[in-house]
């Protein structure tokens, strides 16, 4: 008679095992999850966009009004117009980390 033996898998056996797993219930995972979508693509560049141009066409706007009003050696438009740019950048790139942190954090929750 022909026995048959219990198979201990190996180590790399059972890591193998364990990577096609994960990959399977990630897969599931990402099935019932809708993805984002072109909308939310769209929904992220206005708001970069209004977060950068925002602040620059207030410095701009404030810097016509003091030109006006207080002129001085220096134009104020042109200074308030580069500030409002520096801080309408830096506020873009606040959402984009803000938005590349959640993307991480859902991602790393699908991935457990």
């Amino acid at each position: 008679m022909n026995k048959k033996t219990a198979h201990n898998p190996t180590k790399r056996e059972s890591a193998l095992a364990t990577e096609i797993g994960s990959k399977a219930a990630r897969m599931l995972r990402s099935k019932r999850q809708p993805p984002d979508g072109v909308w939310f693509g769209l929904g992220m560049m206005g708001l970069i966009g209004w977060s950068v141009a925002t602040p620059t066409l207030l410095g701009a706007a404030l810097g016509i009004w003091l030109d006006n009003h207080h002129p001085a050696k220096v134009s104020w438009t042109l200074s308030l117009l580069v500030a409002g740019l520096a801080i309408g950048c830096f506020n873009a790139w606040h959402w984009v980390a803000k938005e590349d942190e959640a993307m991480s954090r859902r991602q790393d929750k699908s991935d457990e």
